[in-house]
């Protein structure tokens, strides 16, 4: 072997922790190239692992004892620190759907996407915090399946006007008591991690080159008790997922078959791949000889349950849909038959599903002899090389003087930290005020609160918001986010008021107040709405109602409503024709156009209580020239009243100006001489009259 000492002081260790065995590979970098320059393998004695979980970390530790003791006689030097990686059968994932209701149709932003995803992993880490209520767990990514636009699918929602989005998401978790376990492990046999990457990931960097990673591929690594899936696009992995079935499976259909031990077994499933004849003896003692095209067959029914399993979980991984190709790593996967009826079920050509192993190890110089590129070799080989990567990895960080572990994905923000420690998603985000909810015609309606403020974050005592990456040992402050003010709005704020409906009368305009019923009580405009309140704003006035507004007794009169003969309570609407027949040949006079916005005067009773005018005032008997003009006294003001034989109270706002749109009170008063009279009340010269709000 070449003289490779000088190299001791960048040497990389890696170890493959696998069910059934532990791989140790030692070798440095030196011009883009990685040169192992020692390999060990040693199965464990017993089942100290299963899928992937350490069950008896003494054992374990012993095992990583030994790989280490044989590598440090290789490299002739000795080894202080190792990566290690999370098998990616131990991974959890758990796939959400997410509803966030908008409170309004609005232009979706990218911050109310980010907002949506968020909520979709924080459901994710509430499901499997659930399923284990004693283990944390890190999320060590997510992906977003799809999205919808009020509820129909869609591929990118920014830009887009909605009143709701939702999402399909699919987060992984990794359980804590995984973690502590492999340190545990690596550290009883007097070893540091130096990093600690997940083997999906370690797979990827070797297997799937980063140039290819934009493409939707998936990589399948086939062991011994589970087949790990990982999926990219877009340049990033996006999804894990696993299967519990792989190469013991076949194994074991042979130990069945022909009742044989495991390990006989074993080495039956891989001489069938070398297509020679086979010997072995059974457990009665028997010899046998077998053609690598029967074993085949045998196993050949398992291999199309496997992969047909793989199938549906890289389209389920994938948002329900194949991927472009499939890279197969692993010892189980290269058994006959497998990547062609892998590619049937994912209905993509044969040569789109390919055994990665030599090819991929091209950049890799092996300078201890023996050590032959194998698809074997490819999550060990990428542990060590996730070192260099500085990323996968743990690390501690700071926040709200709690220290805690991270999986640094590269990809790490301040909401990342903020959900390991369960800090509320809702309390990073600003909050509404409390909303107002009431009965409108009918109809229910609901008014938010205004928003709060966002919180408040700082890294290392510097500004910084949710999307902030953070590196390790950064320390992060979070103050949350403030609520805003309850909800408030009065009437005439409600789209649907009027202040006002015109009706005409005796073909002349009459302007009328609009009537407000809440909780079946008249209220103005200005009233605050409450919630649970009932509210109905009444578009129509009764025959009954307008004379009672015009201070007119209902007399037997005739009275045409649209040219047909109404009735007291007949509803007239904006802009109704209403006429008085055998009317007094005065009845002309005391219909006015009221520009104006009067309250009623007895707020407490509803429109049909309206209280009648007892008795229509007499008319001036004074014979009056037509025309002639006369002077009142109006709040201490003279004015002359003109073009009219005579006069009734309401014609002064012909004359006088005062304002009777905006109520100034609850009730208005008008007065002749001293005595209060409506506004058909007869005037003559030199009386004095006021007009006022109480």
């Amino acid at each position: 072997m070449p003289e490779v000492n000088k190299y001791n002081d960048k040497l990389v260790f890696g170890l493959d922790i696998g069910t059934r065995s532990i791989v140790g590979s030692v070798g440095f970098m030196e011009k883009n190239r990685f040169h192992v320059i020692a390999h060990y393998v040693k199965e464990h004695e017993t089942r100290a692992m299963l899928d992937g979980q350490i069950h008896d970390i003494g054992k374990v530790s012993e095992t990583i004892s030994k790989v280490k003791k044989e590598l440090e006689m290789q490299v002739q030097a000795p080894l202080k620190d190792v990566c290690i990686a999370a098998a990616g059968r131990v991974l959890k994932t758990i796939t959400v759907h997410i509803d966030y209701e908008l409170p309004a149709e609005q232009q979706i932003n990218s911050e109310q996407v980010y907002s949506l995803d968020l909520m979709g992993v924080e459901k994710a880490y509430d499901i499997v915090r659930e399923e284990d209520t004693d283990i944390k767990f890190y999320c060590v990514g997510y992906s977003v399946i799809k999205y919808y636009l009020n509820d129909y699918m869609i591929t990118n929602l920014e830009g887009h006007k909605a009143k709701k989005i939702s999402a399909d998401v699919l987060a992984t978790f990794l359980p804590e008591d995984v973690v502590d376990g492999l340190y545990t492990a690596v550290e009883d046999a007097d070893l540091n991690v130096a990093n600690m990457t997940l083997e999906p990931i370690a797979a990827i960097n070797i297997a799937i080159p980063q140039n290819y990673r934009l493409l939707n591929i998936a990589l399948v690594d086939v062991g011994a008790g589970t087949s790990d899936i990982s999926i990219t696009k877009d340049g990033s992995i996006i999804a894990y997922g696993m299967i519990p079935h792989a190469g013991d499976e076949l194994t074991e259909t042979l130990v069945s078959r022909y009742l044989v031990d495991f390990n006989t077994a074993e080495t039956i499933k891989r001489a069938s791949v070398l297509n020679k004849q086979i010997s072995f003896k059974d457990i009665m003692g028997l010899k046998q000889k077998v053609s690598p095209q029967e074993v085949r067959e045998i196993y050949a029914p398992t291999v199309a349950a496997m992969t047909r399993e793989i199938a549906d979980k890289i389209k389920e991984l994938n948002g329900g849909k194949s991927v472009s190709a499939v890279f197969v790593v692993g010892g189980g996967g290269k058994v006959s038959g497998f990547t062609s009826s892998l590619a049937g079920y994912l209905d993509i050509p044969e040569e789109r599903v390919a055994l990665r192993g030599a090819e991929v190890l091209t950049e890799i110089d092996f300078i201890r002899e023996g050590i032959k590129k194998d698809p074997l070799l490819v999550t060990p080989i990428g542990i060590c090389l996730s070192f260099y990567d500085q990323k996968n990895n743990f690390i501690f960080v700071h926040i709200n003087d709690e220290r805690i572990k991270l999986y640094d994905n590269d990809k790490l923000t301040v909401t990342d930290a903020a959900m390991q420690i369960g800090f509320p998603n809702e309390d990073l985000f600003p909050k509404r005020g409390k909303e107002l909810e009431f009965t409108l015609n009918g109809e229910k309606r609901m008014v938010r609160g205004l928003p709060g403020e966002p919180a408040v974050i700082t890294i290392n005592g510097e500004p910084a918001n949710i999307h902030s990456k953070i590196i390790k040992n950064d320390r992060i402050q979070i103050t949350e986010s403030t609520t805003g003010t309850a909800a408030e709005v009065t009437i005439d704020r409600l789209p649907e008021y009027k202040s006002s409906m015109t009706f005409i009368i005796n073909g002349q305009s009459v302007i009328c107040p609009c009537f407000v019923q809440v909780n079946g009580e008249l209220k103005p405009g200005d009233y605050s709405i409450s919630s649970g309140d009932v509210i109905e704003i009444l578009n129509y006035y009764t025959v009954e109602q307008v004379l009672r507004f015009l201070d007119i007794e209902y007399d037997s009169m005739n009275i045409l409503l649209n040219n047909r003969t109404a009735l007291p309570g007949d509803l007239v609407y904006e802009n109704f024709n209403l006429d008085f027949e055998a009317f007094s040949d005065t009845a002309e006079d005391e219909i006015h156009s009221y520009e104006d916005e009067p309250q009623p005067t007895e707020p407490e009773t509803g429109i049909g209580q309206l209280q009648p005018v007892t008795s229509a005032p007499e008319l001036s008997q004074n014979d009056m020239p037509i025309n002639s003009a006369i002077t009142v006294i109006i709040n201490n003001t003279p004015v002359i009243l003109k073009n009219k034989n005579r006069y009734i109270f309401v014609d002064i706002l012909d004359f006088y100006p005062f304002d009777t749109s905006v109520a100034g009170g609850s009730e208005l008063i008008t007065t002749i001489n001293g005595e209060r009279c409506d506004f058909t009340g007869v005037i003559c010269n030199g009386d004095v009259l006021e007009i006022y709000w109480k």
